[in-house]
C-alpha cells in the first residue's frame, strides 16, 4: 500500500504548551545553524520517500495556547527549492496579507526552478488576531472564503492565460501577463470544514486538507466535499492530518495518550477556544477530548497504538478516499515501522 505522505517544513520552532510539562521546542536557530538544520531536515525527508512538504505560515503565536509565529512561508518556500530535488512543495498564503498577482509571480518563478513541484495551499484564515496585527481586514468567516475564491480566480486565470483580467469585489488586474511562464498546471490546496470551505472546495479547489477526527466524521465531510463538487463537475481530493503515537502494544500507546490528557492545562485549553474563535467547524466546536492534545486536532484521528493498529487505522482511512496522509514525523517507532509501508521506502 503506497500513499501520498506530507509533513510540516521546519517554520515554526515552538508548539501549543497545552500539556503541562511536555517541552514545546523554542526559538528558532539563526544564521548558518537555520540553514544546515532546514537543509538536513528536508534532506531526510526525502531519504524517507516523503511526498509532499506544507510550508506553513503563522504570522503571529504565543507558543502558548497555539503554535509560535513562523518563519516567513516565502523565503522558506524558496530555500527549501534549493535543498530538495523530488519532495513536493505545498506552500500556505493567506489572502488579504498577500496579493494574487504577486503570489501569481512569485509561484511561476518557483514552479520554474523547481520544474512543476510547487503548488499553494490558500488559507482563508482564522486567527483573528493576526489580521489586526498586519492591518488586514478580516472580514467576516464567509467573506473571507469569498476573498479567497477571488485570490484562487487570478492565481489560476494567470497561470493558465497568457493576458489576463479580473475585476472583482476584491481584486482586480488589467492585462496581467507571467513572465516567466509557469512550466506546470497550478494545484490549489485548502484548509477549512465549514460550509463555506465546502463550498469553496467543490468549485474552486483541487485538493481540501482535513484536520484529525474519527472516521466516521472524515467519511461525512467526504461525502458533503464530494457531493457539491459532483454539482460543478469537479472532483476534489482529501488529505488528512494525523499525529501518530505508536508504542509496542495498543495498551502502552493508550496509557501515555491518557498521561498526556491528564497534564493538560485547563486555562490553556480555555485560551485556545478563544484563540480559535474565528473558524468554524474545527476546533471551536469539537467534542473529541483528543483534540487539544496537539495543534491540528492530530491525534483525533487515532493513530495510536501498536504498528499494526496504526497501519489498519490509515488503510480504513484510505478507503474512506483520503488520499494524503498529512502526518507530524516525531514518533520514532511510527517512522522506523509503519512509514515504509506508506511511502514503499525501506527502513533505514
Amino acid at each position: 500500500m503506497t500513499l501520498l505522505t506530507c509533513t510540516w517544513a521546519p517554520t515554526a520552532f515552538a508548539g501549543p504548551k497545552l500539556v503541562r510539562g511536555r517541552p514545546s521546542g523554542g526559538a528558532a536557530p539563526t544564521g548558518a545553524a537555520l540553514r544546515q538544520f532546514v537543509a538536513g531536515y528536508v534532506e531526510r525527508l526525502e531519504r524517507l520517500g516523503i511526498t509532499h512538504l506544507l510550508i506553513a505560515q503563522r504570522w503571529f503565536g504565543t507558543a502558548q495556547e497555539i503554535e509560535g509565529s513562523t518563519l516567513d512561508c516565502l523565503a522558506m518556500t524558496a530555500f527549501i527549492a534549493a535543498h530538495t530535488e523530488r519532495i513536493q512543495l505545498v506552500t500556505a498564503i493567506h489572502p488579504g496579507f498577500l496579493a494574487p498577482a504577486t503570489i501569481a509571480k512569485w509561484g511561476a518563478t518557483i514552479d520554474n526552478l523547481t520544474a512543476g513541484r510547487w503548488a499553494v495551499n490558500v488559507t482563508s484564515g482564522w486567527h483573528l488576531r493576526e489580521f489586526a496585527m498586519y492591518g488586514v481586514d478580516p472580514l467576516v468567516h464567509d467573506e473571507r472564503y469569498a476573498r479567497s475564491r477571488e485570490f484562487i480566480d487570478v492565481l489560476r486565470g494567470a497561470w493558465s492565460q497568457p493576458t489576463f483580467d479580473y475585476a472583482g469585489r476584491f481584486y482586480r488586474v488589467e492585462n496581467l501577463q507571467l513572465e516567466p511562464r509557469p512550466t506546470a498546471p497550478l494545484t490549489v490546496y485548502q484548509g477549512g470544514q465549514s460550509d463555506a470551505a465546502i463550498a469553496m472546495a467543490a468549485t474552486h479547489s483541487d485538493w481540501m486538507f482535513l484536520n484529525g477526527g474519527s472516521p466516521e466524521k472524515i467519511a461525512a465531510i467526504v461525502a458533503r466535499v464530494r457531493s457539491a463538487a459532483a454539482q460543478s463537475r469537479r472532483h476534489v481530493r482529501f488529505a488528512l492530518y494525523a499525529q501518530p503515537l505508536c508504542a509496542p502494544t495498543d495498551a502502552a500507546a493508550w496509557a501515555e495518550i491518557d498521561a498526556r490528557l491528564a497534564a493538560v492545562d485547563p486555562e490553556l485549553v480555555a485560551k485556545r477556544k478563544i484563540s480559535t474563535s474565528g473558524a468554524q467547524g474545527m476546533w471551536a466546536t469539537t467534542d473529541d477530548p483528543l483534540a487539544v492534545l496537539d495543534t491540528n486536532e492530530g491525534f483525533a484521528a487515532r493513530l495510536i497504538g501498536s504498528p499494526e493498529t496504526v497501519l489498519a487505522r490509515i488503510r480504513a482511512f484510505a478507503a474512506l478516499g483520503i488520499e494524503l496522509f498529512h502526518l507530524d514525523l516525531r514518533d520514532p517507532l511510527f517512522v522506523a515501522a509503519v512509514l515504509p509501508s506508506l511511502t514503499g521506502v525501506p527502513a533505514t
